[in-house]
């Protein structure tokens, strides 16, 4: 593996047009912002809901901005939005565990014939570049979720292999901390009520990253991706003890009850952003790891008859082996955000957008 310390903390200096999938969402807003620093002449929102589309259009009250109503599971609403553009971030998608668990089949339709549509269009319409958002979950899949973005990230890759003038990469990314729907605010909101704060296992572990450590992540991909490739952060985890207790902490209300309710459906002990196959065939960014795409042909005796040793002596990236915060470690990275700050002052704050 090779090493090199890179990291991308701004935007790339883009000329042209910039789509957004699922732009109305927490990661959505994070690059808007981003972008609307640069010379970017026109940033594209393409989401299905309305409502939001019109908060962002009065909040940010920019006429770069141009904003597309339709659903990825649409081909011709995704293809509208797509014709003129120069780069896609990809990250409309069924997000919550739960809810894909009920629904696999809808988690299909979004994640995996939803992205099969925008590459298609991309690819169709000569867009430079592409980058596919995706999870940890998607490692050693075991819910719909995962399952639904592991395919994702097969479909990426594919496409990747028949496109010569779109350069279509990915990222695979953990928990981002107090994104809408994600456990921070139910804690704080369990806290402030008076009700115990409801944790699963205590040992759980999960990686943690802020949302402009994943902005961070979508952007050096982009700038330094090859067809396939797929790039994942190094990234800090904690349990979700410590991350009960600093939260306690920060709140003054170290006391506060803390009960268990034992694993839910589809809840992994920890998370994996490479698999072992993968950590082999890794390149060492720095802050990075690259994993190219496997382009080995149709040949059955290199999948049957062929090993490799490496990979039955390597192990998983994953939220139990990585750098593990303790609750100082992981009181400093919540008060990076800007809802933890607002938190610490006694304000009222929303989720992270």
């Amino acid at each position: 593996m090779k090493s090199s310390n890179s990291s991308c903390s701004s935007s790339p200096a883009l000329k042209g047009t910039l789509l957004i999938t699922g732009g109305t969402g927490s990661f959505g807003n994070a690059v808007l912002r981003r972008f609307l620093n640069t010379d970017i002449s026109e940033i594209r929102i393409f989401s299905r809901d309305e409502k939001k589309q019109d908060d962002m259009r009065k909040k940010y009250a920019d006429p770069r901005l141009k904003f597309y109503i339709g659903d990825v599971r649409d081909y011709s609403s995704i293809l509208n939005a797509v014709r003129g553009v120069d780069y896609i971030y990809h990250a409309a998608a069924l997000k919550q565990v739960p809810s894909c668990e009920f629904h696999p089949i809808e988690a299909v339709k979004t994640n995996v014939l939803g992205t099969e549509n925008v590459l298609e269009a991309a690819i169709s319409s000569d867009v430079k570049r592409v980058v596919c958002l995706s999870t940890d979950k998607a490692v050693y899949p075991i819910n719909a979720m995962g399952i639904s973005k592991a395919m994702m990230e097969k479909v990426m890759v594919a496409k990747s292999r028949s496109s010569d003038k779109t350069v279509i990469c990915g990222t695979r990314y953990g928990n981002v901390m107090a994104s809408r729907g994600s456990v921070i605010p139910l804690f704080i909101e369990q806290i402030r009520n008076g009700k115990p704060i409801t944790i699963t296992d205590p040992s759980m572990t999960r990686f943690m990253m802020t949302l402009d450590d994943a902005v961070d992540l979508v952007l050096y991909a982009f700038e330094h991706g090859n067809p396939g490739d797929i790039f994942v952060q190094k990234a800090p985890a904690a349990t979700i003890e410590t991350l009960a207790k600093a939260l306690t902490s920060l709140l003054d209300k170290s006391e506060h009850e803390i009960r268990v309710i034992g694993t839910r459906h589809g809840e992994k002990l920890y998370e994996a952003l490479l698999s072992r196959e993968e950590r082999v065939a890794s390149e060492d960014m720095g802050d990075y790891y690259r994993v190219p795409p496997d382009l080995r042909d149709l040949n059955y005796g290199k999948f049957v008859e062929e090993g490799e040793a490496k990979i039955s002596v390597s192990e998983d990236y994953n939220s139990h082996n990585t750098n593990r915060l303790d609750v100082e470690g992981m009181k400093k990275l919540l008060l990076k955000l800007s809802f933890m700050q607002a938190i610490a002052r006694g304000e009222h704050a929303n989720a992270e957008e």
